[in-house]
């Protein structure tokens, strides 16, 4: 232990990582590869830090002589560890709803094809390991398609939410585009006495 004392600590990245039952973890050198219910996740990690599972937990601790990279990669690192473990366990899901009229999501052979009212039909390559699935929602007679994302993979799930978002961002004059299920939309009030405000 006196390498770990010697180095200083990340408060957050010296707290450890319960492995959940059923979870397997496999460490060859900076690669760190979590299984469990839900899939599979291999990460390789920075030199700066090294992963111990010890008595069913996880820890990330920096490398002697790392420095100030030590401390700052370890609470990155036992984010990502985390996440690993999580992802591997329950998964993640986002949503979002397209509000607007006649738009329309529909995916077939790993593409999602948007119609946001645009001059064209943007279409979005969705990866294997990301699951996706369209439902029309009726909200007080109103109905609009949501599109529902799964993935045991936290950034890469964000990032493909993030990304059909940003093919039509909500207004914030009339609220129409793509949103996060739940997100707020601040509307502004329109500039009165422009033709066709």
């Amino acid at each position: 232990m006196s390498e770990v004392q010697a180095q200083k600590q990340s408060r957050n990245g010296k707290k450890p990582v319960p492995v959940a039952q059923g979870v397997q973890v496999t460490i060859k050198g900076q690669e760190v590869t979590v299984k469990g219910p839900k899939g599979e996740l291999t990460r390789t990690f920075r030199p700066e830090v090294k992963v111990l599972h010890e008595d069913g937990e996880l820890k990330v601790v920096p490398v002697e002589g790392s420095g100030k990279a030590g401390t700052q990669y370890q609470g990155l690192t036992r984010a990502i560890v985390n996440n690993m473990v999580e992802g591997v366990t329950s998964g993640y899901k986002k949503s979002l709803d397209f509000r607007g009229v006649g738009y329309r999501a529909e995916f077939t052979n790993g593409a999602l094809k948007m119609t946001v009212g645009l001059s064209h039909q943007p279409v979005l390559d969705i990866p294997k390991a990301v699951s996706l699935k369209v439902e029309t929602i009726d909200e007080a007679g109103t109905k609009f398609p949501r599109v529902h994302l799964e993935s045991v993979d936290k950034e890469l799930i964000g990032r493909i939410a993030a990304r059909i978002r940003a093919v039509r961002p909500p207004e914030p004059y009339n609220g129409k585009g793509v949103r996060y299920t739940g997100e707020r939309v601040k509307e502004k009030a329109g500039k009165a006495g422009k033709a066709g405000a």
